[in-house]
C-alpha cells in the first residue's frame, strides 16, 4: 500500500532492513535553518499565555533564549506559532501503515510531519502474535534512531464484545506472559497497550505495564463501572479513544465512560474528526475532565494524507469513503483519515475551544504523557525547536521540526 511521495523537507523513505541498515528519514546536507532564525511578528502561544507581535529564537536543534546576533529574521507577522503537535495513538498515513515494511514506515511518518505532528508513537493493530513480535522489534530500531516516540499496541488484549477495526479470530485474554512478550519485544520502546481489563488477566497486566513504566491505556472494553475503578487503582493512565469501542455512558450502568472521565489519574484520548464524536460528546468530556486531562489523537489509518479507497488495516480491508473508514466486512469505524492539524482546526472553529485549549490538548498533555515534557510540547528555551506556523484561518502553512523546517513557509 505504501506510495513514495516527497515531504517539503526533501525526506525521502530510504528501504531498510534488520541487521544495521540506517532506515532513518534522511535529510538535506545542509539544514534551510543551519543559520539561527527569529520568528516575530506572529501570536505566540508560551505556557504562561499567547503573546501578541512575539517572537521566537531557534538555534541549531533549540529554541534560543535570546536571538543570536547573526540570526535570520523572519516575518511571520498574521499567524499563530504553537508547539508541534503529538499523537500517542496512530496506525499509519500517505498510504502506509505502521505495521508495514520500513519503507511503509517512513512514508507514514513523513505523512503526518507534514501535517504538523513533530512527534509521533506508532499503533499496532491485531495480529498474530509473532507478527507482532517482529513489528516491535523494527518498530523499536526507528524509535532508538529518533524517528518516532515509542510504540503503542492496540490489541490483540482486547474485548470481543468492542473489537471495532479488529480480527475477533486473532484476539486473546491479557494473560501476564502475554503481555510481557510485547513489552521485551520494543526493547525498552513500549509506551502504551491498550486492553480490556475486566478480562482474565487484565489488571494484573494493568500492574505489570505500570511497573515497567508503559502507559496501561483501558479501550476497546465493556467493562463495567467497578471494573474500570479497579483497573484506574492497578494503575491504568489513559483511556484509548473515549466513548468509542466501549459500553455508551448509562444512569443506572454508568460503565467504563464515567469511570475514565471522574478520575483526576486517567487522561481522555478523544477523535476530533467529526465521525468518531458528536460535538456534545467532546463538549462533556472537556467539561467533566478539563483541557489539562484531554489528548487529541488521530488514531489513523492508511488512508490520512492520502483520500478515499480500498485499504488493509492489520488482516481487515476497509472502504475509505468521503473521508470516513469503515471495514468492507461488518461496517465498523476502522480508525480515521484524521491528521492533527485539521484536529486543530476543528478544536478552534467547530468547537470553539480555546487556542490555548486546543495546544494543550494537541501539545502539552501528549508531551507529559510520553515522559518527554522536558523536551517537546511548549515553546521554552532550551527545548527541541518543534512548532507549528497556522495562518489566520488556522490553515497549516509550516512546519518545524528539531530546528529544521519539515514544511517551509511560503510567506508573501
Amino acid at each position: 500500500m505504501a506510495t513514495e511521495r516527497e515531504t517539503p523537507g526533501g525526506d525521502s523513505a530510504p528501504s531498510g532492513a534488520r541487521g544495521g541498515t540506517d532506515m532513518r528519514l534522511r535529510r538535506g546536507a545542509r539544514s534551510a535553518t543551519a543559520r539561527p532564525q527569529v520568528l516575530t511578528g506572529a501570536r505566540v502561544v508560551l505556557p504562561q499565555g499567547t503573546v501578541e507581535n512575539g517572537q521566537l529564537a531557534v538555534d541549531g536543534k533549540y529554541i534560543a533564549a535570546h536571538p543570536p546576533a547573526d540570526a535570520q529574521v523572519v516575518d511571520v507577522s498574521g499567524h499563530w506559532l504553537v508547539p508541534g503537535f503529538v499523537d500517542i495513538h496512530n496506525h499509519g498515513g500517505g498510504g502506509a501503515s505502521f505495521s508495514g515494511t520500513p519503507d511503509d514506515i517512513l512514508t507514514a511518518i513523513r505523512t503526518h510531519r507534514a501535517h504538523g505532528t513533530t512527534t509521533l508513537v506508532a499503533s499496532t493493530v491485531t495480529d498474530e502474535m509473532d507478527l507482532l513480535v517482529r513489528q516491535a522489534g523494527l518498530l523499536s530500531e526507528l524509535a532508538e534512531q529518533g524517528d518516532i516516540a515509542g510504540i503503542h499496541f492496540e490489541g490483540p488484549f482486547i474485548s470481543p464484545c468492542r473489537k471495532g477495526a479488529h480480527s475477533e479470530k486473532l484476539l486473546r485474554d491479557p494473560e501476564p506472559a502475554e503481555v510481557r512478550k510485547l513489552i521485551d519485544a520494543a526493547r525498552g520502546k513500549a509506551r502504551m497497550l491498550t486492553l480490556a481489563a475486566e478480562l482474565p488477566g487484565g489488571i494484573d497486566s494493568v500492574r505489570l505495564l505500570a511497573d515497567h513504566g508503559v502507559i496501561a491505556a483501558i479501550g476497546h472494553t465493556d467493562a463495567t463501572y467497578e471494573q474500570t475503578v479497579e483497573a484506574i487503582d492497578a494503575g491504568a493512565t489513559v483511556a484509548t479513544h473515549l466513548f468509542n469501542a466501549m459500553p455508551a455512558l448509562g444512569h443506572r450502568s454508568p460503565g467504563p465512560i464515567a469511570a475514565l472521565l471522574e478520575d483526576e489519574r486517567v487522561t481522555v484520548e478523544l477523535i476530533n474528526d467529526g465521525t468518531h464524536l458528536h460535538p456534545a460528546a467532546l463538549e462533556l468530556a472537556f467539561h467533566h475532565a478539563g483541557a489539562d486531562r484531554v489528548a487529541f489523537i488521530t488514531d489513523a489509518m492508511d488512508a490520512a494524507g492520502i483520500g478515499d479507497g480500498r485499504y488493509m488495516l492489520g488482516p481487515l480491508e476497509v472502504e475509505v469513503s468521503e473521508g470516513v473508514a469503515r471495514l468492507v466486512e461488518g461496517g465498523s469505524i476502522a480508525g480515521s483519515t484524521l491528521t492533527l492539524d485539521r484536529a486543530f482546526k476543528r478544536a478552534v472553529t467547530v468547537d470553539r475551544l480555546s487556542v490555548e485549549d486546543a495546544v494543550t490538548a494537541l501539545s502539552v498533555n501528549p508531551a507529559r504523557l510520553l515522559g518527554l515534557s522536558d523536551r517537546i510540547g511548549s515553546l521554552e528555551p532550551g527545548k527541541d525547536a518543534d512548532l507549528v506556523l497556522l495562518d489566520a484561518d488556522f490553515e497549516l502553512k509550516g512546519v518545524m521540526r528539531h530546528g529544521e523546517w519539515v514544511v517551509v513557509p511560503q510567506l508573501a
